[in-house]
């Protein structure tokens, strides 16, 4: 994991520090990650991987195909077992233990529901390996039903369900033990857009009722960031950030992490004065980055942090960061417009940025419309070139 402030890293308000940290020292660690790797032969899934966990807490790791999620979800689950490191969990060194030894359910994308049993043995199956009271088990599978909102689902078979259903009842099989945590491997990504959506509502709610601890991976930005209390960015078999939704995306620490959650401009740099940039043919005010004058670096903006004015209708001195553009091309995509701008103090660059309809609508704005836009110094970002 990476401890060290990277140069030019924007930096998280006090406020919203002190209140992050109060919030984390809510609950103490049940899930303790610490030092991990696993390589396969001469590749290193996973480098030094350190992370906390606290009881009750939603945290997703996020990150491209390839980044090493699943490998730490495996790793927690002893279905891989790391090279080195340690795992403990609620305070037992779980490290080497296999996983019927572990106290966990887990839901794996392909649902992994056996076709043979009704829905209510297949919520059943776990609860029957423990030896309880029939009557026990009939009663725990007719609340879980109800819980996932199929109570006149259970004579039914998987094949009779919609996707969406044999989720649900995977989540309802995967708690039924009532674990400790809960581990979600990418339950969502096989359903279509709608009912993915309703599903990560229903699940973040479930999960809040129960108040169970749950790690979910995804390598999709926004169900991690609508369900997730805190998201771990991870890449190259590294963590590149840790933090809540709203932090990992107003604040990214790494030209990574900027690029990979949502969208974001960027333009080949020189720093100046401390808390300056220029790129194009201007100059702009940023962030206090601390790289030397001249040195190069990276400027990222995200496109719905520009901000347009109709042309020539600032005042001298009105407002700072301003260039004058034209818009070479609108995407139209739903609730907002996407355009792309051109403009002499941009150089050859294009700038992308996000006009909401109301804003396109006040401005009159179409393709070959000329326009001022404000590029705040606050959300112009600054990283080193080539990190």
């Amino acid at each position: 994991m990476r401890h060290e402030t990277l140069a030019g890293q924007p930096r998280i308000p006090t406020e919203v520090s002190a209140m992050t940290a109060a919030s984390l020292n809510v609950k103490p660690a049940y899930l303790k990650i610490a030092n991990v790797w696993k390589a396969f032969g001469d590749f290193h899934a996973l480098k030094d991987i350190s992370l906390d966990i606290r009881e009750g807490e939603f945290v997703c790791f996020l990150g491209p195909s390839g980044c090493g999620k699943t490998t730490l979800l495996r790793a927690v689950a002893g279905l891989d077992l790391q090279t080195r490191g340690s795992i403990h969990q609620g305070g037992k060194d779980v490290s080497a233990l296999p996983p019927s030894q572990r106290d966990y359910g887990i839901v794996f994308q392909s649902y992994a529901l056996f076709p043979n049993l009704t829905i209510a043995k297949n919520i059943a199956f776990g609860l029957e390996n423990t030896k309880r009271p029939r009557a026990e088990i009939d009663s725990r599978v007719t609340e879980l039903l109800k819980l996932v909102g199929l109570a006149d689902q259970g004579n039914k078979y998987p094949a009779q369900l919609s996707g969406g259903q044999q989720q649900r009842i995977a989540l309802a099989r995967a708690i039924a033990i009532s674990p400790g945590l809960l581990l979600l491997d990418e339950p969502l990504s096989a359903l279509d857009a709608k009912v993915r959506t309703h599903l990560r509502h229903e699940i973040k709610e479930l999960q809040r009722k129960l108040g169970v601890t749950t790690i979910m991976v995804t390598h999709d930005q926004e169900e991690a960031l609508s369900m997730a209390d805190r998201i771990v960015v991870m890449n190259h078999g590294v963590i590149e950030q840790i933090g809540t939704p709203t932090e990992i995306y107003r604040h990214p620490a790494t030209l990574f992490v900027a690029d990979f959650i949502g969208e974001a401009n960027k333009f080949e740099a020189k720093a100046a004065n401390g808390a300056a940039v220029g790129f194009g043919a201007a100059s702009f005010s940023c962030t206090q980055h601390g790289f030397d004058d001249g040195a190069p670096v990276i400027a990222a903006i995200r496109p719905e942090d520009v901000i347009p004015h109709a042309i020539n209708s600032l005042a001298n001195g009105a407002a700072t960061n301003t260039i004058d553009v034209t818009i070479s091309e609108m995407e139209f995509l739903g609730s907002f417009w996407r355009t792309r701008l051109h403009g002499h103090a941009l150089g050859n660059e294009t700038l992308i940025a996000d006009f909401s309809i109301n804003a396109a609508r006040r401005l009159s704005l179409t393709e070959g419309v000329q326009l001022t836009v404000e590029l705040p110094a606050e959300r112009l970002l600054i990283y080193p070139r080539g990190a």
